[in-house]
């Protein structure tokens, strides 16, 4: 295929895409026309492979595939309703890969919008990592606060990790030298590096729990703040349980500082492409 038949095709593709409440879409009717499918009735059953290939993905088909009714004229200015699907570039890039390859629209096709849905996933990863390493900076935060509002209170940095060690084993129903092996995290690091965003969140809570109920009872010595703590991190761990989250039972994450120098790295990209 030569250049100009690429940027040709390119162009046809980008300029029949439109936003439907947020989501980038195509019309199966168009797509139809841009793969080189004369007959609906050919197009619909390459239709019907692609829907077989996202729910064996475990993915669901109706948000992939949501069936439209659309206007189209017939001639002398009348018009008739026909049936159409609307297509997200996963669903175009299915029925890419169920089509004739023999084609040069289809093998163009195949070749866009893989690459076009990769760029999605990496953009979806990057905003999950980004929210995960904001959760982490976060639970530093309250954590360094609460650490202040006990230490008035007389507890001191061997006290503060007993507590939170406690807490932890109560949110996870294991301690923490358990739970880092579970995670496989290094002994000399924070467990909660290991941990994916919600359970970094449900320990925020539950220490800012702490922090409020801490000094709103009046609370002082380690015994009475640690029991405080404990009970934050079980009733954090059965409002999880009631949402059927097991804290304990969900896989570990990546490395925070590994995703922060992957992101750091991709921003550093960025602006040296744009220079």
């Amino acid at each position: 295929m030569k250049s100009e038949e690429i940027k040709a095709l390119f162009e046809q593709f980008e300029n029949a895409s439109a936003e439907v409440e947020g989501v980038e879409c195509w019309s199966a009717r168009e797509l139809q026309q841009l793969l080189g499918y004369s007959k609906w009735e050919n197009f619909a059953k390459v239709i019907d492979k692609a829907k077989k290939s996202c729910q064996n993905a475990g993915l669901e088909v109706s948000h992939h595939f949501p069936d439209v009714r659309k206007m189209v004229r017939i001639g002398s200015g009348a018009e008739k309703e026909i049936d159409d699907v609307l297509l997200t570039r996963y669903a175009c890039y299915l029925i890419a890969q169920n089509g004739d390859s023999r084609k040069e629209q289809i093998a163009f096709a195949q070749s866009y919008f893989a690459v076009q849905t990769r760029r999605a996933e990496l953009i979806e990863q990057r905003i999950l990592d980004y929210e995960r390493v904001k959760a982490r900076a976060k639970l530093i935060e309250t954590e360094k606060i609460l650490s202040g509002v006990l230490y008035e209170r007389g507890v001191n940095d061997k006290d503060f990790a007993v507590i939170r060690s406690k807490g932890d084993q109560a949110l996870f129903r294991l301690s923490t030298a358990m739970l880092k092996r579970k995670l496989g995290a290094p002994d000399n690091r924070p467990v909660a590096d290991f941990l994916p965003t919600i359970s970094i969140k449900a320990k925020d809570l539950a220490a800012e729990m702490t922090s409020v109920n801490v000094q709103a009872k009046d609370l002082q010595g380690v015994k009475p703040i640690e029991s405080e703590h404990v009970d934050n991190n079980l009733a954090v761990r059965k409002m999880l349980l009631e949402r059927g989250i097991v804290p304990e039972q969900l896989p570990p994450a990546e490395d925070i500082k590994k995703v922060e120098r992957k992101l750091k790295s991709d921003e550093k990209k960025a602006l040296k492409n744009k220079n």
